[in-house]
C-alpha cells in the first residue's frame, strides 16, 4: 500500500471537523481549511497545518478531502477558489460532500478535462456528528480502482468501515438511497410520538413502550432519548435533511414517490416555521406544536 505522505481537509463543520481530528489522530500528516478560520486554528493545536486559502491547502497533498454543505461550496472551493488547479498530478480528491448524482457526474466531467491526472473518489458518508467524532462513518465510495489503497488510510481514519459500489457516482446514488430511508425512519419516530400527544397518551409512556421495541434502531432509539429531553441541538439539522431528501427527488421522475415528496414538502414547512437549524428530530414539535414532554 503506498503510504499517504499528506492530507487536506477542506471545510470544517459539523462533520468535516471531527474527520480532520481522526485523521490526526491516525498519524496522517494534514492541512486544513476552512471558510471561517476559528476551527482551523482549534485544530492546530492537534498538529494540523492551517492553510491561508483552498489553493495553499492542497499543495503538496496525495489526497484532498472536501467536506461542506452543498455543491454550490463545492465548486467555489474546487474551481473559484483554486484548489483543482493547485493539485498535484497524480493526487486523489476524495468529494465525501452530499451534493447529489448530477453534480458529482459534473465535476468528474470537469475533471476529467481539465485536470486528467487528478483520481476523483465520490465518497459521502453515511452518519451524522456523534459517529463523525467516533471515527464511525460509512464511506460509500466510488472511483477509479487505483485510488482505492492510496485513499484507505484516510477513510479507515474516519469510518468503521468503507463500501466500494463502482465508478465515480454510484457513491452519491447509494448515499441518495441511505438519505431516504434515514428520512423515513425519521419521520417515523417523529409521527409516532406525535400521534401519541395528539390522542391523548403521556409521552413519557409512549417513550418507555418503544425504548427497547425490535422496530426502533439504535439510530431511532437516539432519536427517541432526544426528543424525550426536548434536546433538538444538531446532530444532523433539519435544513440539511431537507437538502437531502430533495437531491434524491430531483434524480427522478416528478410523481414517482409520492410519499416522499409529501415528507419533503412537510419538513419545508418545518423550515419556515424557523426550525430548520435544529436536529430533524424537531419535526415531532411541528406536528404537535402545542404537546409539552
Amino acid at each position: 500500500m503506498t503510504r499517504t505522505r499528506r492530507v487536506a481537509v477542506l471545510g470544517l463543520g459539523g462533520m468535516g471537523a471531527p474527520m480532520a481530528r481522526n485523521i490526526l489522530r491516525a498519524g496522517l500528516p494534514a492541512v486544513v481549511w476552512n471558510r471561517h478560520p476559528e476551527p482551523a486554528h482549534r485544530l492546530a493545536a492537534q498538529g494540523a497545518e492551517v492553510a491561508a486559502s483552498p489553493a495553499d491547502a492542497v499543495r503538496g497533498a496525495d489526497v484532498v478531502v472536501t467536506m461542506v454543505t452543498d455543491a454550490d461550496a463545492v465548486r467555489s472551493i474546487a474551481l473559484e477558489q483554486g484548489m483543482l488547479a493547485s493539485m498535484v498530478d497524480g493526487a486523489i480528491w476524495a468529494q465525501m460532500s452530499t451534493i447529489g448524482v448530477t453534480e458529482t457526474e459534473r465535476l468528474a466531467r470537469q475533471v476529467a478535462t481539465e485536470r486528467p491526472g487528478i483520481l476523483l473518489v465520490d465518497a459521502p458518508v453515511a452518519g451524522s456528528r456523534d459517529p463523525a467524532e467516533q471515527g464511525r462513518l460509512v464511506v460509500l465510495a466510488s472511483g477509479p480502482e487505483q485510488a482505492r489503497d492510496r485513499v484507505a488510510p484516510v477513510f479507515d481514519a474516519v469510518g468503521q468501515r468503507t463500501v466500494w459500489v463502482g465508478p465515480t457516482g454510484a457513491g452519491s446514488r447509494l448515499k441518495l438511497v441511505n438519505n431516504l430511508l434515514l428520512a423515513f425512519v425519521a419521520e417515523g419516530v417523529a409521527a409516532a410520538v406525535a400521534f401519541g400527544d395528539a390522542v391523548g397518551l403521556d409521552r413519557a409512556a409512549v417513550l418507555g413502550a418503544l425504548r427497547g421495541s425490535p422496530l426502533v434502531s439504535p439510530w431511532a432509539a437516539e432519536k427517541l432519548e432526544r426528543i424525550g429531553r426536548d434536546d433538538y441541538a444538531a446532530q444532523y439539522s433539519l435544513a440539511l435533511a431537507v437538502k437531502d431528501v430533495d437531491l434524491a427527488l430531483r434524480e427522478v421522475d416528478a410523481g414517482r414517490f409520492p410519499a416522499a415528496e409529501c415528507l419533503a414538502a412537510e419538513w419545508q414547512r418545518a423550515v419556515a416555521q424557523g426550525l430548520g437549524a435544529e436536529d430533524l428530530a424537531v419535526v415531532t414539535r411541528a406536528l404537535s406544536p402545542t404537546a409539552t414532554p
